[in-house]
């Protein structure tokens, strides 16, 4: 919470989130004003969620409040006749804080409570860490040929354990338990074509002809590979947290002064963006088959956001639609020892494995591995939580288990508050809804009647529910969609 120091006797009080480019440009607007602001983050102070709803109505940031009187989101401030915001002005700086001027949090708590973080982060060497970069240095990863093919990096399970009984003085047993433990522990994988594919390693002739691979040395894309994770792997929604806390944080410091562009090129060179790549390889090791319903939502939804920032700062931001289909089906993550596009993540872990825009088949084959992480069911809600375009953000910037569902229905609400969401004409018995709802009709219901219902289900109470109600009550409700607005928000 910060407030500017004044000779005014009220205050303007601003509640937002961090990252949100709505609340930093109301908050510049308001600068200029030489008022005293309040600026209360919900993102640290979650408990004043539901008082800011019950006050303004709204589920959106930022809500703007001079003394008592609520102006709106920045939308609302930016619309006001000079006239109108001069006599709001004078209010503040007139007129003693009323006693029932909007909450601010209590004075004793923290600015850096749970689930923030400043970055750092304390890496615990897992007990094969040092085992595993003897290997690296040793004479057993090499070139291995199976019929014509060439296979690079790759040592068979015999040339393991023959290392470690002779590197490392292990009995065989020892030697094919420890080869386990690499394979679960996922330091290593099994090169696909090679051999056996069922994830165990012992004494038998499949296991030690089958090729191996060290997990930095397997190919593929993803910008958190490269790299052995060697610190003990941390819980999957803690991780998760701590990235998603980091990249927004960095985000925040790089948008421009009105909200409006980011900085990629700076911030790609900020050593912070330094430490979060370091702690995103940590991603490579983390357990995802004991997960719930609701850990997944929140870990994938929050690695989500924080792997299309990472992507733009490696990639660039896609500018047309060839670069957006190549953004979201190769920017990567290897998670849990397996790639996951963001493609993977929105369509096949989220979605309940549904094809998406412009895919023939389904994101994960019977036999991939990574359906087994699949959520059994299509989650309309997380469409709302992915990212945040519109002119209103929800009052949540990272994603937490405990109230996933509350914390989805709001995302929600807060959507289909802003008119880049929902617009009901109700002169022409007309509802505009988002490109979202026809890109992912079938996971609202399919037909425009089951989608209309779905979208009256999740609006707050508000003027613009009572109209969509009074369209659909008169019947042949016609349904239209908006243009997406896909324009870059970088500098460069």
């Amino acid at each position: 919470m910060e407030e500017s120091a004044d000779k005014a006797v009220g205050r303007v009080t601003v509640y937002s989130i961090q990252g949100c480019p709505h609340c930093l440009q109301a908050k510049a607007t308001l600068k200029k004003l030489e008022v005293p602001v309040c600026d209360v983050d919900l993102g640290r102070h979650p408990e004043l969620r539901a008082t800011v709803k019950e006050l303004t109505g709204r589920s959106t940031v930022p809500q703007i409040f001079f003394n008592n009187i609520h102006v709106g989101g920045n939308d609302d401030l930016q619309k006001l006749a000079p006239e109108e915001l001069q006599r709001l002005v004078s209010v503040v700086k007139e007129v003693p804080l009323p006693a029932d001027a909007p909450p601010l949090p209590e004075q004793d708590q923290s600015e850096h409570e749970a689930g923030e973080t400043d970055g750092e982060f304390v890496c615990e060497k897992d007990e094969l860490a040092d085992l595993v970069a003897d290997l690296k240095h040793g004479s057993v990863i090499g070139s291995q040929r199976r019929g014509l093919t060439l296979y690079k990096k790759s040592f068979s399970g015999a040339h393991l354990v023959e290392w470690l009984q002779k590197e490392k003085g292990m009995a065989m047993a020892e030697a094919c338990n420890t080869g386990q433990a690499l394979l679960e522990k996922k330091y290593m994988v099994s090169v696909h074509g090679s051999g056996q594919q069922d994830g165990s390693f012992g004494e038998g002739k499949d296991s030690m002809d089958t090729l191996y691979r060290l997990l930095e040395d397997d190919p593929h894309s993803a910008l958190n590979a490269g790299q052995t994770a060697s610190c003990t792997p941390l819980q999957a929604g803690e991780l998760s947290l701590l990235l998603r806390e980091m990249i927004l944080k960095l985000f925040s410091e790089h948008l421009s002064a009105d909200g409006k562009s980011v900085d990629y090129k700076g911030m790609s060179a900020n050593p912070v963006f330094e430490r979060y790549c370091e702690l995103a390889i940590q991603l490579q090791r983390v357990e995802l088959l004991s997960l719930s319903r609701e850990e997944k939502l929140a870990f994938f939804i929050n690695i989500y956001n924080a792997l299309v920032i990472h992507g733009a700062l490696r990639l660039g931001v896609p500018t047309n639609i060839w670069q957006r289909y190549r953004f979201f089906n190769y920017v990567s993550y290897l998670i849990g020892g397996e790639v996951f596009t963001l493609q993977d993540i929105e369509n096949g872990v989220l979605r309940g494995n549904r094809k998406g825009l412009a895919q023939f088949c389904r994101p994960f084959s019977k036999t991939d591995p990574r359906l087994q992480v699949a959520l059994p069911h299509v989650e309309p809600l997380i469409h709302f939580a992915l990212n945040c375009g519109a002119k209103g953000c929800p009052p949540i910037k990272t994603y937490t288990p405990q109230d996933i569902d509350s914390q989805l229905r709001t995302a929600a609400e807060a959507f289909l508050e802003n008119d880049d969401g929902c617009v009901v004409d109700s002169g022409k018995g007309e509802v505009r809804l988002s490109q979202l709802f026809k890109w992912y009709k079938a996971d609202f219901g399919s037909t425009d009647e089951n989608l209309l219902n779905w979208v009256l289900e999740h609006m707050g109470d508000s003027p613009k529910k009572t109209s969509l109600q009074g369209v659909l009550s008169a019947g042949k409700t016609k349904v239209t969609f908006l243009p997406y607005d896909w324009s870059s928000n970088s500098t460069h």
